[in-house]
């Protein structure tokens, strides 16, 4: 699949980072006071750094892919390049062409990164999705983004659901492919392989780029339908602080993020960044059941150096038995999706020597806050903010708080028409949501404009910023306000605490009170006594006014494919029993 360019001696060629940005920070006062990205008007990723380290380096080697079927694969920059022109040109013969959506739902399948790219390529509007859609969810993100193509994996529960979806998507989709023959679908493997023809680089108007659209993500939130936030091809390059200045890799790199291709953060760490800064990534193709051991068992045998998993994944793993891995070629670790559990990160530390450097960023951004490569990281605290986006917590008029002060995560705005890399174009087909979104504080001309995240955080005096909750998971009893986090990371302490969530249930005194969704460790028993006991462990812990007045004993918790915790289906859950 290689072509026949001779790669360049190391000596002799430039970098593809060092083309977009300098590196040589001293600090992250340095990085943030002089971090700057130079980029084309028609920048785009798939030519400007696939292509060009396929012919610039063709022998480098991109993905180590292996699923828990005992298979492997291994690809080179130059197998990408091959591989993508191969998609791109079978999307070609299926009529789709730049600006069209097409919507791709690949688990952790190796032709993802041969399907994006392509997307990449040819222009067209690439939304990942998760395995996990009902046929609800599917005609809703089709009528929504006026998706052209579906492509899937050969599950029976997705292609299930794409055939019941069929009939409300007649005159929308065009096609319905599968990576294998399956009925109904077209076999996408067999089109692919069917392509002889050589792919040639738009030119023109026909050539995407710059702030033309990329790709789309539907953002779940809390209430109300999913909102499909838009980026353009800039987003990739906002991408190089994250994988760069916080997950710090380089070329010599093995990294691997835990993270399905339907959820943003798959591009975070398994794409854009690290191939940029050339790294190899790496990707387990597990089934639906995560199981700690097997990851930790791929850690020691493929060498991976640097690693990024949400919180829940680094709690799987202390509780596992860790002296049962040497985890020696580890040499990074990071972590975003929820608040890290101070008790996780020492546990941590103390087996692996690593301090977990924690991020934060949303679907419509890429990481805003972070414990960057210079940084001693506080645990518990997400970091301080990144260049691009220059977010702090401000007040409802704008202002920015004092040290101490809460207040919500927001993102200046000086230009909306061209907002900072890595901020979202728009809601697509969404203006509403977009203007209650990205707006001026007040209706007086020259307001400041802003991108309001909906997150509450502080700020210490050092400049860290400490997550509180989403505005709609702050708990509000009494008067006072109780972040689900701190309760959470103060229950895990208590040694009969495997998992939990905090959630609000209503209650007529004081407005809400603190419920407890905990999973307890195999050693323990449910019972009155033991909520007594963790009840106190709380008080003691953490303020008294906090400890959770409900108690619910679980055997799992609502969470995402990448392990988030799904509150809101635990406040749905109990709002159906109050009626």
């Amino acid at each position: 699949m290689c072509p026949t360019t001779v790669e360049a001696p190391a000596a002799e060629r430039t970098p593809v980072l060092h083309k977009f940005i300098r590196t040589d920070f001293t600090s992250h006062e340095d990085f943030f006071a002089n971090y700057e990205i130079h980029a084309a008007a028609d920048y785009n990723f798939a030519y400007d750094v696939v292509d060009t380290l396929a012919a610039e380096t063709p022998e480098k080697e991109a993905m180590v892919w292996c699923n828990d079927q005992g298979e492997e694969h291994r690809f080179t920059f130059a197998d990408i390049k091959a591989g993508s022109d191969r998609y791109a040109l079978a999307l070609q013969a299926l009529g789709i062409r730049k600006g069209d959506s097409v919507m791709c739902m690949l688990k952790r399948r190796y032709e993802f990164w041969f399907f994006i790219i392509a997307c990449h390529k040819i222009g067209a509007v690439i939304i990942p999705a998760t395995h996990m859609l009902t046929k609800k969810d599917i005609v809703y993100r089709v009528q929504k983004a006026d998706v052209r193509l579906i492509i899937s994996v050969n599950d029976p529960y997705v292609l299930n659901c794409c055939r019941e979806a069929m009939p409300e998507c007649a005159g929308t989709v065009g096609h319905y492919c599968c990576l294998e023959p399956a009925e109904g679908f077209e076999d996408w493997g067999a089109l692919a392989a069917a392509q002889t023809g050589t792919w040639t680089k738009p030119t023109g108007a026909a050539l995407s780029g710059g702030r033309d659209p990329l790709l789309a993500y539907f953002s779940s939130g809390t209430t109300g339908h999913p909102k499909m936030a838009l980026h353009d091809h800039y987003y990739t390059l906002a991408h190089i602080a994250t994988a760069k200045f916080w997950h710090g890799v380089d070329e010599t790199d093995l990294h691997l993020t835990v993270a399905d291709t339907g959820w943003g953060k798959a591009v975070w760490g398994k794409l854009y960044g690290e191939w940029i800064c050339e790294a190899t990534v790496f990707t387990y193709d597990y089934g639906t059941k995560f199981q700690p051991s097997d990851l930790l068992t791929l850690i020691d045998k493929y060498g991976i150096t640097s690693f990024c998993a949400p919180p829940t994944i680094y709690r799987f793993f202390i509780k596992a038995d860790l002296s049962k891995h040497s985890l020696k070629s580890l040499k990074k670790s990071t972590t975003a999706g929820e608040p890290l559990n101070p008790e996780v990160y020492n546990r941590w530390l103390e087996y692996t020597g690593l301090k977990v450097r924690e991020g934060f960023g949303q679907t419509e951004t890429v990481l805003t806050i972070a414990n960057t490569v210079w940084m001693d990281p506080k645990p518990g605290s997400m970091g301080k903010p990144m260049p691009i986006s220059r977010i702090d917590v401000y007040d409802p008029d704008g202002r920015l708080c004092d040290a101490g002060e809460e207040g919500e995560l927001m993102i200046p705005i000086p230009n909306p028409a061209d907002k900072p890399y890595g901020v979202f174009e728009q809601y697509f087909h969404d203006q509403e949501r977009t203007d209650e979104t990205v707006c001026p504080i007040s209706e007086e001309a020259g307001s400041p404009v802003f991108y309001h995240s909906g997150d509450t955080a502080w700020r210490d005096e050092d400049g860290y910023i400490w997550f509180k909750g989403r505005n709609d998971d702050i708990i509000k009893s009494s008067g006072y306000r109780i972040g689900p986090f701190e309760v959470e990371s103060a229950l895990i302490e208590h040694p009969a605490v495997r998992e939990s969530a905090i959630t609000a249930v209503p209650d007529p005194v004081r407005g809400q009170i603190v419920k407890a969704s905990i999973i307890l460790d195999p050693a323990y028993t449910p019972s009155e006594e033991l909520k007594k006991e963790l009840q106190e462990h709380v008080k003691r812990v953490t303020a008294p006014y906090k400890y959770p007045r409900i108690i619910d004993f679980v055997t799992e918790l609502p969470l995402t494919i990448n392990g988030k915790i799904r509150r809101s289906e635990i406040k749905k859950k109990d709002m159906e029993k109050l009626g």
